[in-house]
């Protein structure tokens, strides 16, 4: 008589990649709702992360610095456009170099130097990285969901 069992391996790459997404696409909703409270959907959403960094046990040094980026828009609202652009010039390099989203990490570099050169339009510029970063971690959840690490024996 044949059995069959069905093991599902858990990443919790996945749920991180996916929490991470959607606190993105929350936030990139919610900067292009209400672009006149940037500072506290900006601070927030960079201490959520941090936070999310922490519950993923990523970096303590890469968790640390959206924490210490949320603080201070929170604190001195008048610095988002100085502090988001080198938080995302910072994450754009790390994207770019260390997880491989090379295409992704250009468009944060870019969205960044924008940031500097047209301070206030520092909203819609946040909003659309928020929106290419949340819809390019869904894709890739999605592509690591179809490929299933479900093993059958």
């Amino acid at each position: 008589m044949l059995e069959q069992y069905r093991i599902h391996v858990e990443h919790k790459g996945r749920q991180h990649q996916l929490f991470n997404a959607l606190l993105a696409l929350a936030t990139g909703v919610l900067t292009l709702a209400y672009p006149n409270f940037l500072y506290l959907i900006a601070g927030a959403y960079l201490v959520g992360l941090g936070l999310l960094f922490v519950m993923f046990r990523v970096s303590p040094a890469v968790a640390a610095i959206p924490i210490v980026s949320g603080v201070i828009i929170f604190f001195f609202p008048e610095l988002i456009p100085a502090t988001l652009a080198t938080f995302l010039a910072f994450f754009g390099f790390i994207l770019l170099f260390g997880f491989q989203f090379a295409l992704l990490g250009i468009i944060t570099l870019i969205i960044a130097a924008l940031i500097i050169a047209n301070p206030e339009s520092v909203a819609y510029l946040a909003a659309t990285f928020l929106l290419f970063y949340s819809i390019s971690n869904l894709i890739r959840y999605y592509q690591r969901w179809k490929s299933d690490d479900t093993i059958i024996f």
